[in-house]
């Protein structure tokens, strides 16, 4: 007698996108075929689209418009039943004060100054300086100054929109680009270097078609284990303040500016950051991006989703 096969429950993975870019902006085009291949289907829907409270899992990975809607998108992600990564990393990622909870970890830090809506900012001493929103992505709104009293009317235009400004000495190493790490569950993917955007005092940077992220000149990178080895740190120090561990993280990005000699974190990405994956040879891409399948594979296991999770008695 043959045995009936069990019951397989195939939960509905949505990979979030925004209105501008519903199907996010190509760099992650391979996810869907890499998560097929797992027997997991998913499919794009803006993160707004009222579908995505139907899935049982979503996926951040294009929600750029975040930083001019945040209060309705927190109020959304606390509505879906499974996010990745998870709410209070989002909650927590979304405004830069993180960076404050981080270099009181002892990360080092690019030096940040937090200026609220009725607060006189306060500059660093000589040099340039850089101005822009502590909630914010895709480099919108980001500006490069020498000039302090054209610093002084950005945080006031800031401000005006009711947002809090971060002030950061410029650090002229930016001018080599950052290091961008990639983690998949954890672990070291890949890196890529990300050109200068702020290229000269008060000029803004230049903008996609869809105006929801600055371009940018993208090549692959090979870091030193020094910067690997403060990525990892970087992310022990987020996870402990999140009460999580790194694996539980589906994917981070640690940028940093620097090399072997003093590097410092200038970005944590955990909420929607692009991963490079055109950065990688067909073969490095799909190795990768089957590591990013079995992290959801994970993920849905600790959610209590796993194929076998709703079958019959």
């Amino acid at each position: 007698m043959k045995s009936a096969r069990p019951d397989l429950f195939h939960p509905r993975i949505v990979l979030a996108g925004c209105p501008a870019l519903p199907e996010g902006d190509g760099d992650d085009d391979g996810l869907l075929a890499a998560l097929r291949h797992r027997g997991l289907h998913a499919r794009w829907l803006s993160w707004d689209d009222p579908q995505t409270l139907k899935a049982d899992l979503v996926i951040l990975r294009a929600t750029w418009d975040y930083t001019e809607r945040l209060a309705e998108f927190l109020d959304w992600a606390a509505r879906v039943r499974n996010l990745l990564n998870p709410l209070p990393v989002v909650r927590w990622n979304t405004d830069k004060h993180y960076l404050a909870d981080l270099a009181a970890a002892g990360v080092p830090t690019v030096p940040s100054r937090f200026v609220a809506p009725g607060e006189t900012a306060r500059f660093p001493e000589g040099g340039e300086i850089v101005v822009k929103p502590a909630v914010g992505a895709g480099s919108v709104d980001a500006l490069r100054f020498s000039d302090r009293d054209a610093a002084r009317r950005h945080v006031a235009r800031l401000h005006a929109a009711g947002r809090t400004a971060l002030v950061q000495p410029y650090d002229e190493r930016i001018a080599d680009g950052e290091t961008a790490m990639v983690f998949l569950s954890g672990t070291q993917s890949h890196a890529f270097t990300k050109g200068p955007i702020l290229r000269s005092p008060d000029e803004a940077p230049e903008f996609d078609a869809s105006g929801t992220f600055a371009e940018e000149k993208l090549a692959p990178a090979d870091p030193d284990f020094e910067l690997w080895d403060l990525g990892y740190a970087t992310l022990a120090a987020a996870a402990t303040h999140l009460g999580m561990t790194p694996e539980e993280f589906l994917y981070a990005r640690v940028d940093v500016i620097g090399g072997r000699t003093d590097p410092r974190v200038l970005e944590v990405e955990l909420v929607e950051p692009s991963l490079g994956w055109s950065q990688l040879d067909d073969e490095t891409r799909a190795q990768q991006q089957r590591a990013f399948a079995l992290g959801v594979e994970s993920a849905l296991d600790r959610f209590g989703l796993g194929p076998l999770s709703h079958r019959r008695p």
